[in-house]
């Protein structure tokens, strides 16, 4: 399995800037330089577990947050990420994205036949 380092590097940036830090401060923190941050939240750097760690511990994160793209039981984080889309929204918007849930939901499982082949 190939990890997705780009999704990898857009879940750090966001976090960071949830935990209103600069890319400097985050590197300072972690030990790195704020160039080698800046390649790793582009996905342009491969990261080592070891800075994974020290970003999440930094952010106040788990790895799981960060790397849940990568990790096939991620439901939980996945939930997380789709109550934050749907926390703005307005009645109407809730309504028509449980519909489309739902109708995906009815396609995938009647397709599911599809996916063991």
């Amino acid at each position: 399995m190939e990890l997705d380092y780009k999704a990898i590097g857009k879940r750090i940036k966001i976090a960071r800037i949830k935990a209103d830090l600069t890319q400097e401060k985050l590197s300072e923190a972690v030990g790195v330089s704020p160039t080698h941050l800046s390649n790793i939240e582009t996905g342009t750097t491969r990261v080592s577990l070891t800075t994974i760690v020290s970003i999440a511990n930094a952010l106040k994160v788990t790895a799981d947050d960060l790397l849940c793209d990568s990790i096939i039981k991620a439901k939980v984080q996945i939930e997380k990420d789709i109550a934050a889309i749907l926390e703005d929204c307005d009645e109407y918007e809730i309504r028509v994205i449980r519909d489309l849930a739902a109708a995906a939901k009815e396609s995938l499982r009647r397709d599911e036949r599809l996916r063991k082949l």
